[in-house]
């Protein structure tokens, strides 16, 4: 790969984690239109290098949220431990039953996109006659984490872009989604970029990532994660969930068009 493209790749990383941080967004699937449009990385290619983004960006805001002690609790471990064998068992659908990203694209635009909204309608005009909506029972975060981590290791997308929007739509603040979501999405995507690496020892075709690429995006990543982390505390949490439920509309509109085209 040229220079100038490696410079694009940490450029865009950065740019991204800065934005998706704060709300525990890897940024990863953000990128996944950009590999497909701008880089022309090829699928199945593209999933594990979303991963090792993700692998080496994600320790740039983990190390911040860990200094605020924001990594502690019992959300932190169930997502981990939900989306693990998850992203095992989507990594392995990816590469041997659904290569292409079409069906993906509509999936993400019909969750996404009415996600989003509703997120933002629900921040904008609270309804203050009903009595605050309890967190969710753990094994209805685990189930939630393993499901999400499926359809990370078949796309590539960390799990915090979905695991996001819908813990805080339940009322769990976002201060405390996010460490726990980008906690998740980096073991899971160490654990995936592994098994795609292992996969690519076996199989033909374009299945481990592109390593320059991947690279670069993710050391921008790094930097951009821990400056957008660092300023998370500074946010207030109304502004916080209007920022995710945007990423999640803008997300969804994008796929849509994607799909569409």
């Amino acid at each position: 790969m040229e220079w100038g493209l490696v410079a694009a790749g940490g450029v865009v990383g950065l740019l991204i984690a800065v934005v998706t941080a704060p709300v525990g967004v890897s940024g990863a699937v953000f990128l996944l239109p950009v590999q497909l449009s701008v880089f022309a990385v090829p699928s199945p290619s593209v999933t594990p290098t979303n991963l090792l983004y993700n692998v080496v960006a994600g320790p740039g805001a983990l190390l911040r949220y860990r200094r605020d002690g924001a990594l502690r609790g019992p959300l932190v471990r169930r997502l981990v431990m939900g989306t693990l064998p998850g992203v095992i068992l989507g990594a392995l659908i990816r590469v041997f039953a659904l290569p292409g990203p079409q069906v993906f694209r509509l999936l993400v635009a019909a969750l996404m996109l009415p996600l989003g909204i509703w997120l933002i309608t629900r921040t904008l005009r609270p309804r203050h006659s009903e009595s605050p909506r309890s967190e969710p029972r753990p094994r209805t975060v685990t189930g939630l984490a393993l499901a999400v981590g499926v359809v990370g290791g078949i796309y590539g997308i960390g799990g915090g872009s979905i695991l996001g929007p819908v813990l805080v739509g339940r009322g769990v603040p976002v201060a405390k989604v996010a460490p726990a979501a980008l906690a998740s999405t980096f073991a899971t995507s160490v654990i995936g970029a592994a098994t795609y690496a292992l996969l690519s020892l076996a199989q033909s075709g374009s299945i481990a990532p592109d390593w320059s690429l991947g690279l670069a995006c993710g050391l921008g990543g790094l930097i951009g994660g821990y400056l957008g982390a660092r300023l998370q505390p500074r946010l207030p949490e109304t502004l916080l969930r209007l920022l995710l439920g945007t990423l999640a509309t803008m997300l969804g509109a994008l796929y849509a068009i994607d799909a569409l085209n």
